[in-house]
């Protein structure tokens, strides 16, 4: 994660724009585009993890999803697979497109590219942004994330629950 990458900025209908450093997309909240994967053991359970202090944006919150911003240049499919590798160390899952839904707050402004897969062999965070994870029934996780109180990012909170909540945990 580091301030000099470049990313896709993206226009209203959904298509690329153009790109700048990431630190002038956050400094400026530019729209521009992100993954979401959520992964799921075959037997059901979802991976919730807590992030970093390090991250630039909602650091320290809880989150079950893994992904981050669409450098320019890359589609979003290969930005999914690349953030799942990079933040939790799954390399080689088939990655299922559930859909998109843009999402904007102080924080952030982007196109929301939301994924699910189903994983069974090992994870690993070793890039830094997690700091601690675990697996979760997909009905307890749907109830963290209809909690307004309860310490979930809220972009993925906002995706998901546009997207359907069953789509995606179910």
């Amino acid at each position: 994660m580091s301030g000099d990458e470049i990313v896709a900025l993206y226009d209203a209908s959904g298509r690329p724009s153009g790109s700048a450093p990431r630190r002038r997309v956050r400094r400026e909240n530019l729209p521009h585009a992100a993954t979401c994967v959520v992964v799921r053991r075959s037997t059901g359970e979802v991976l919730v993890h807590r992030r970093s202090e390090a991250k630039d944006v909602y650091p320290g919150l809880r989150d079950c999803s893994f992904g981050g911003v669409v450098l320019a240049g890359e589609k979003p499919d290969a930005a999914a697979v690349r953030e799942l590798a990079e933040e939790a160390g799954v390399a080689g899952a088939v990655l299922s497109p559930i859909g998109s839904a843009w999402y904007r707050d102080a924080s952030t402004h982007y196109l929301g590219f939301v994924y699910r897969t189903t994983w069974d062999g090992d994870v690993r965070f070793e890039d830094g942004e997690v700091a601690e994870a675990w697996w979760k029934a997909p009905e307890a996780v749907a109830v963290a994330l209809a909690d307004p109180e309860a310490p979930f990012v809220p972009d993925t909170r906002a995706l998901l629950t546009t997207l359907g909540l069953d789509a995606v945990l179910g």
